[in-house]
C-alpha cells in the first residue's frame, strides 16, 4: 500500500484584491501565526503542489522538476517562486503581494483563478538583503519602481513613515499604463499627509488623449539632475542620496548607467559603501 501524499499546502490566501485581469493584490496568512519578523524589502517563496507531474516519477538531478521537489518522497512536487513582499513588517496576520500574471508563467497560471480560502504554501523564511540596513537616517531615499517591483519599497515606506529613518522618501513608479498603478490613490492620499513623501508616477504607453494628468516617459529620464530637481525641488546628489532601483533589468540598467555618470557608486560586496541599491526581478 502506498503512503498517504502529505499536504504541503501551509497558508491560505485571505483576501485579494484585483486590480485588472493581470494585476492583483494578494494577502496571505500562514496557519502557524503570527507573521515571521522581516526587514521591509525582502521577498519570501509561494508555491503550489504541481497538478502536472506524476508522483510516481524519479526527477533526473538539477531537472526544473527536481528543483521543485521538497526532498521527500511522499509530498507531492511543488512549483515555487519568490516575491517580495508589499505590506510592512508591522502586520503580523498576513503577508501581502503584488502580482501580475505572467502568459508563460508556470505559477502565476496556477494562483490566478484562486479565491479568497484557497490553499497554498508561503516559506515562512524570509530573505534578501535590498533593504535599508546601512542606510543613515539623515539622507534622501530616491526609490524607483517599475511594475511590481513597486513592491518592496512600499514596505519600506509603510514600515517606517514617521519613524524619522530618513530626510525624504521620494518614490518614483514606473508603468505602461495608468490602470497599471494599483496603488496610486493609497499613495497620493499619503503623499499630502506626509511633507516627507514624495510620490512621482509615470506612464509610457498611455494614449494621447486618455485624461492621466501626470507624467509621461520612462522613469530613468526622471533620474537626470536637471529633471529631477525640477520635480522634486532637492538636488540628486551621492552626498546624501541613496538610490534604490526595483524591477524590469533594463530599466535597472539604463538607471546605475546614468546614475553612475551624475557619481553615484553600485553597493556590492566590493563596495558595501556604494549609494545604488538594486533588486532585478528577472
Amino acid at each position: 500500500m502506498s503512503e498517504k501524499i502529505q499536504d504541503p499546502h501551509n497558508a491560505t490566501l485571505i483576501d485579494r484584491v484585483d486590480v485588472h485581469e493581470s494585476l492583483a493584490i494578494f494577502r496571505v496568512s500562514l496557519d502557524a501565526a503570527p507573521i515571521p519578523d522581516f526587514a521591509p524589502g525582502q521577498f519570501t517563496t509561494l508555491g503550489l503542489a504541481d497538478p502536472d507531474a506524476d508522483p510516481d516519477a524519479e526527477p533526473q538531478p538539477n531537472s526544473p522538476r527536481a528543483r521543485r521537489t521538497s526532498g521527500d518522497g511522499h509530498t507531492p512536487k511543488m512549483i515555487r517562486r519568490a516575491y517580495s513582499i508589499s505590506s510592512p513588517a508591522t502586520e503580523k496576520h498576513y503577508l501581502e503581494f503584488y502580482l501580475v500574471h505572467i502568459e508563460e508563467g508556470r505559477l502565476t497560471a496556477f494562483l490566478w483563478p484562486m479565491n479568497t480560502g484557497s490553499r497554498l504554501f508561503m516559506d515562512p523564511r524570509i530573505k534578501g538583503s535590498f533593504t535599508l540596513d546601512g542606510v543613515s537616517e539623515d539622507s534622501d531615499l530616491i526609490m524607483v519602481g517599475t511594475g511590481t517591483g513597486l513592491a518592496p519599497l512600499l514596505s519600506m515606506y509603510l514600515t517606517y513613515r514617521g519613524t524619522g529613518r530618513w530626510r525624504r522618501f521620494i518614490l518614483l513608479e514606473g508603468c505602461r499604463y495608468a490602470r497599471d498603478l494599483a496603488y496610486r490613490e493609497q499613495l497620493t492620499r499619503m503623499a499630502e499627509k506626509d511633507p516627507t513623501f514624495t510620490y512621482l508616477p509615470t506612464v509610457t504607453r498611455e494614449p494621447p488623449d486618455s485624461p492621466w494628468p501626470g507624467l509621461r516617459g520612462r522613469i530613468h529620464d526622471i533620474l537626470r539632475s536637471d529633471r529631477f530637481s525640477q520635480l522634486t525641488g532637492d538636488e540628486l546628489s551621492p552626498k546624501h542620496c541613496h538610490i534604490f532601483l526595483c524591477g524590469n533589468p533594463a530599466m535597472i540598467d539604463q538607471a546605475e548607467a546614468r546614475l553612475q555618470r551624475q557619481g553615484f557608486m553600485a553597493c556590492d560586496r566590493e563596495n558595501p559603501q556604494g549609494n545604488i541599491h538594486f533588486e532585478r526581478y528577472w
